[in-house]
């Protein structure tokens, strides 16, 4: 149980920033020093993971969500000694795949970015985001608006930055077998893009790691379901 406020890095997702975060920073500030990472125009998952390091404490705990996520195991496989603790959510830990179905991924996502580039980060999310949310949220504007609204803080060219680190990331599989912090794995029950099949997976090949999934939730975990992330968190920061 902690003693004091630790520090916990909380680490984004594609173009977001700490307005994904921001309700669990509040709501962990008894029992946690929370800095949220900007990757700035870093195109890389390596580059980006040695760029938290080179900011964070000396030990602190970590979590990621969805590309964050990934960035958080590369910080695992470099510095394992200096991680306490570990929370992956909405994510994935295998490289793009081979063959037709990595293709497939690589054209989306260049078309998303080519939209951006041509119309705009906003008319990009309009066609980008409804997936990501649980249908029931679809319907809630000021959740919506409010993603709208950070994402398109971040420029097309942070965009398509991003989306080539996500091309070329790592296979992080073998990483998983090596976590010997306290881990997490949350996902929300109606996540398509990470869903709980594969956060069972990954689970399994941590030992004696945790596996939260949240009902009425998508891929934006942390803003649809903001109270039940920060007490799966909470519950995670005390665990020894």
């Amino acid at each position: 149980m902690p003693i004091h406020r630790e520090p916990l890095l909380l680490l984004p997702g594609l173009v977001c920033d700490q307005t994904a975060w921001q309700q669990q920073i509040d709501a962990l500030s008894d029992i946690a020093v929370c800095t949220c990472t900007d990757y700035g125009s870093l195109d890389s998952l390596p580059a980006m993971a040695e760029a938290v390091l080179r900011t964070a404490p000396e030990r602190f705990s970590i979590a990621g969500h969805s590309m964050g996520g990934r960035v958080a195991l590369e910080v695992y496989r470099l510095a394992p000694h200096r991680v306490a603790r570990i929370a992956l959510l909405n994510t994935g830990s295998s490289p793009l795949a081979a063959g037709a179905a990595g293709a497939e991924e690589a054209r989306k996502r260049g078309e998303l970015v080519a939209l951006a580039q041509s119309q705009g980060m906003q008319a990009m999310l309009q066609q980008w985001l409804p997936p990501m949310i649980a249908p029931r949220h679809l319907t809630d504007l000021a959740l919506v608006n409010s993603i709208i609204e950070m994402m398109s803080r971040k420029t097309t060219e942070i965009f398509a930055a991003q989306v080539r680190a996500l091309l070329a990331r790592p296979d992080a599989t073998a990483v998983l077998d090596h976590i010997r912090c306290p881990a997490l794995l949350l996902t929300g029950q109606e996540d398509g893009w990470s869903p709980p099949a594969q956060h069972a997976a990954m689970q399994a090949k941590i030992a004696g790691s945790t596996l939260v999934i949240v009902p009425g939730s998508g891929h934006m975990s942390m803003l649809e379901r903001p109270a039940e992330v920060s007490a799966a968190l909470r519950a995670w920061l005390y665990t020894c």
